[in-house]
């Protein structure tokens, strides 16, 4: 299995999502669209602070 890192090329804001996607081999755009529909469902404070979260513990890929 690969590593979970937040990839350097490809990414829009810091690389969280494009990382997931990379991780669990699905489309990166698809996995932005459903990450941002959630975020908006659940009042998008939820999703903002994982999202963070998870910048923070993922570590930046080495290129």
């Amino acid at each position: 299995m690969t590593q979970l890192v937040r990839p350097t090329r490809g990414r829009m804001l810091l690389g969280v999502c494009a990382g997931l996607a990379d991780w669990w081999k699905v489309d990166r755009t698809l996995l932005r669209v459903l990450y941002v529909v959630i975020s908006l469902c659940s009042a998008a404070f939820p999703g903002v602070l994982v999202y963070l979260i998870l910048a923070i513990l993922m570590s930046p890929a080495d290129d």
